[in-house]
């Protein structure tokens, strides 16, 4: 197994992807189907990172090891900061303990609670029967997220794909926008920490927030204790790349990157980013908590 680089050199390919899904929560692909499909693209060391639970997370370290994967543990955590829905990835070395335990559990009734709301809006709209629409898209008696009911719009006929969905009905500020029930950024990243965990912040540049709002953000999120930021998610405007890395050396904040994978098809597949710009901003796995994973020796 390759070892993973200590910096960030501008290389083209790494062979580590810290941000997927499988069908634990809204992905398409099993665990065990998902790791196949990781091994096969020749990536070495994945987290899972499934929503508000860590459900996949046994059967895709269980893949792992026939496939010679190393997997993470991991989750992406819901939570909300000035009215702002964000996402936090927690890696998790040492599992479930402490007070994540509980919150997971409560992230599974918000969630509960939350479709419960986008429902009756939703149907607001036309979507008749909405929670029992988006659940037969799910599939599975897994809570709901924001995706199953833009699948139950496309499939009414009430707009024409997912991102039309997002853009009319779920995104950031439309109806289905619920953030009432998530716990705000302090909480959720002590959930992390309390775990014995890294705290990442997931794909900060896709929330459209000015330079100096993101630095706020980037600031109260290292305050509650989170050391990392998704510096690469999926695929990215090289010049906001930049500027990123630039934000984050200046207030010490490792980079980790993640394709954000959910299901085969799309223009996104594991492993599949933009390059790594070459940048002094140290990478997550160099994380003391981490390095028993990676097979690293703890940075400072």
């Amino acid at each position: 197994m390759p070892a993973l680089p200590v910096r960030f050199e501008g290389q083209d390919a790494l062979t580590i992807d810290l941000h997927m899904h499988s069908t634990a929560s809204d992905g398409a692909l099993s665990p065990t189907d998902l790791v196949a499909l990781c091994a096969e693209r020749g990536l070495t060391h994945i987290a899972l990172t499934d929503h508000d639970t860590v459900d996949g997370v046994a059967e895709a370290c269980q893949a792992g090891e026939a496939a010679g994967v190393r997997v993470l543990p991991a989750t992406e955590l819901s939570t909300q900061w000035r009215g702002v829905n964000l996402h936090v990835v927690g890696l998790l070395p040492e599992g479930v303990r402490g007070t994540l335990a509980e919150g997971l559990i409560g992230q599974a009734e918000a969630r509960e609670r939350r479709s419960v709301t986008i429902a009756a809006r939703l149907e607001k709209i036309g979507l008749d029967d909405a929670l029992a629409r988006a659940r037969e898209q799910a599939g599975s008696d897994r809570p709901l997220g924001r995706p199953d009911f833009a699948k139950a719009l496309v499939a009414a006929g009430l707009v024409p794909d997912m991102a039309t969905a997002f853009a009319k009905h779920l995104g950031n500020g439309k109806a289905g926008d619920v953030k009432a029930h998530w716990p705000y950024l302090r909480e959720a990243v002590g959930w992390i920490l309390d775990a014995g965990g890294v705290a990442v912040l997931a794909h900060p540049l896709r929330h459209k927030l000015t330079r100096r709002k993101r630095g706020l953000l980037l600031d109260d999120f290292r305050e509650a204790g989170g050391r990392a930021v998704e510096l690469i998610s999926g695929f990215q405007n090289p010049d906001a790349t930049r500027d990123l890395a630039r934000q984050l050396q200046e207030r010490e904040l490792r980079a980790s990157l993640g394709s954000d994978f959910h299901f085969p098809g799309g223009h996104l597949a594991p492993g599949s980013m933009s390059p790594v710009p070459r940048t002094a901003v140290a990478p997550v796995w160099t994380h003391p908590r981490l390095a028993g994973w990676v097979g690293l020796a703890p940075a400072a």
